[in-house]
């Protein structure tokens, strides 16, 4: 990783010496004035440091009072040429003792930098202590920045992963992402056993917990759980002000309004925007909003963010695509914080500062179900899933979290979707318990229809557990009659099972986006809306969550949203929730489809 705000400090440096500087409340050394120390200082201000270090050096030989202090920037004007080899020799003959403040502490950090160039992390760590007392940002940065390579290099990745969490709330940008990387990158390289148990032993509300949750997560072998869910999101205080609701002035709405997803973004579309008017009888204020078509791809998903805010948007959800996510997200530093609806084709790294993700996930409903059963007190299953590529993913989700749970796997098939006789494929379970034992499905109802008769005929009586994908989305008596005490998780909508928000029941005969599995993205709009004025609320306090249509809703610390989906059961061919069914989960795996919905 780069050095932080190298030449900001360098900058600060030069300005020292137009005089007595104070920076966090320190003093800095006094240079004295004159037409040579201007000099030397311009040169450094315009890049040309080469020639600022000779003037420095030249100023030392003249002036014995002040020539540590002009070896010093003499020194840190050749690192900052990036010739360490060079600043070595002069910062070697620094006297520290002379030197005032925070011009001591430079020196230890330009020592330092030249240790860990020399490989000796030994005298880097020795150098890098804390400040006993209160130093400027650039410099405690700094310190904080080689004390964690320093820690690294010595193999000691634990502390180093800590003094980079330590220092991210201090960075901005490009260094606060540089940052992230690096933690994730320390703890990743411990394995997956170290973590489990250094991690294992963390306090709840360790600042370095929700990082190796990350970790683990990267590494494949936890979910990604949302935090215990607390307490909810707008509530009413004595000033009749709703606790965490902020809403910008106006919010862009990117979905695709056309081609192959035109379906899925006007669902969304008509969700967002049922959801957006019956908040007006909470008489919260609400912002404008406009709507873009940002197309299937990702060159019209970074067209339509970029004229929503040329055009003043102040927040943006969306788009939709995981290849405009990702585009939108390569920009760099985002001018628009947004929400968007998919994840990037690369969900290993973190959104970038004021980006937050939500989306549909078939690896969040692998994962819940996994959950669920070890609540259950299984800990043996067997998983069948369909060629599709949601069954895919929700399967291997499903067994990642099982197996970090505990469970043992007791068999693996995968169904042809065109296929309607899997008598070969299914055998007879042996010593297991239902009690202690059960089935794993991700597909289609169609297929599912198929497939449970001929478990039966194939004396396989243990109970199943489903993802959404088995239920159609509305009552199907005769159909579903073969899919009797199958269990799936849902969005709570889906049933009128979360209170406070508009009826699917009351919305049927005006929206046809309410019927069928488009109520799931019906549903997706909705809490789009939903978390716009609550999300950074949800950020900064762990375990609020926002009681969604799709679930209860929870940010994590890096602007990923979780959600918390209901169990609902087949009984006499029609599908009901649950009673105290909530679960958490979370995507376990990366996402590799084009759409927010799975």
């Amino acid at each position: 990783m780069r050095s932080i705000r190298a030449t900001t400090l360098g900058l600060l440096l030069a300005a020292s010496l137009a005089g007595c500087v104070t920076q966090g409340g320190v003093q800095q050394s006094a240079a004295p004035s004159g037409e040579a120390t201007q000099a030397a200082q311009a040169l450094y201000t315009k890049g040309q440091f080469d020639q600022a270090a000779q003037a420095y050096l030249a100023l030392a030989a003249q002036d014995a009072n002040h020539r540590d202090y002009y070896k010093l920037l003499a020194a840190e004007a050749y690192r900052q040429e990036g010739a360490l080899d060079r600043a070595a020799p002069i910062a070697e003959e620094v006297r520290r003792s002379r030197l005032e403040g925070e011009d001591a502490l430079r020196l230890d950090a330009l020592r330092a930098e030249i240790a860990l160039k020399n490989n000796d992390a030994k005298t880097a760590l020795s150098l890098t202590g804390k400040p006993a007392t209160r130093v400027s940002p650039q410099i405690d940065q700094r310190l904080a920045e080689l004390r964690a390579r320093a820690q690294a290099a010595s193999g000691d990745a634990w502390s180093a992963a800590y003094t980079r969490v330590e220092l991210d709330s201090q960075l901005r940008g490009i260094d606060r992402e540089e940052n992230r990387k690096e933690v994730l990158t320390l703890l990743s390289g411990l394995g997956a056993q170290q973590l489990a148990d250094r991690g294992g032993a963390l306090a709840a509300n360790d600042p370095l917990k929700p990082w190796v949750t990350e970790a683990q997560a990267q590494l494949g072998t936890v979910n990604r759980s949302p935090a215990v869910l607390d307490q909810a999101v707008g509530t009413i205080t004595g000033d009749k002000v709703r606790e965490g609701y902020k809403v910008p002035t106006k919010v862009a709405l990117l979905l695709p309004l056309s081609g192959p997803l035109a379906g899925a973004g006007a669902a969304i579309r008509d969700g967002f925007f049922t959801n957006y008017i019956d908040a007006a009888h909470t008489d919260a204020p609400r912002p404008e909003v406009a709507v873009y078509d940002s197309g299937n791809d990702a060159q019209h998903a970074v067209a339509a963010y970029d004229k929503a805010v040329a055009e003043g948007a102040r927040f943006v959800v969306g788009p939709l695509n995981r290849d405009g996510v990702s585009a939108i997200f390569a920009k760099g530093a985002l001018p628009a914080p947004m929400l968007t609806l998919n994840y990037p084709n690369d969900n290993r790294n973190l959104p970038p500062a004021g980006a937050n993700e939500f989306g549909l996930l078939p690896e969040t409903e692998g994962a819940q179900v996994a959950d669920h059963m070890a609540d259950r007190g299984m800990h043996v299953a067997t998983v069948i899933v369909s060629t599709d590529d949601f069954a895919r993913r929700a399967g291997n989700a499903f067994k990642a979290e099982w197996q970090a749970r505990g469970g043992t796997l007791a068999g693996q098939v995968t169904l042809d979707a065109n296929s309607i006789d899997f008598a070969s494929q299914l055998s007879e379970p042996t010593d297991q318990d239902p009690a202690t034992s059960g089935v794993f499905i991700s597909m289609k109802p169609q297929q599912a229809r198929l497939l449970l008769p001929q478990l039966r005929l194939a004396k396989n009586a243990l109970p199943v557990f489903a993802t959404s994908h088995v239920y159609s989305g509305g009552d199907d008596p005769t159909a579903d009659r073969d899919l009797e005490g199958v269990e799936f998780c849902d969005a709570p909508w889906l049933f009128d099972a979360q209170p406070g928000l508009p009826r699917r029941a009351s919305l049927n005969d005006a929206l046809p986006a309410t019927k069928g599995v488009t109520a799931r993205l019906f549903a997706f709009g909705m809490d789009a809306w939903g978390l716009v004025p609550y999300i950074d609320w949800m950020r900064g306090h762990p375990g609020s969550y926002l009681p969604g249509a799709t679930g209860q809703l929870v940010a994590d610390e890096f602007g990923r949203v979780r959600r918390v989906l209901i169990w609902a059961r087949f009984a006499d061919g029609v599908a009901r929730p649950v009673a105290g069914s909530l679960e958490l989960e979370a995507p376990a795996a990366t996402p590799n489809v084009e759409s927010g919905g799975g």
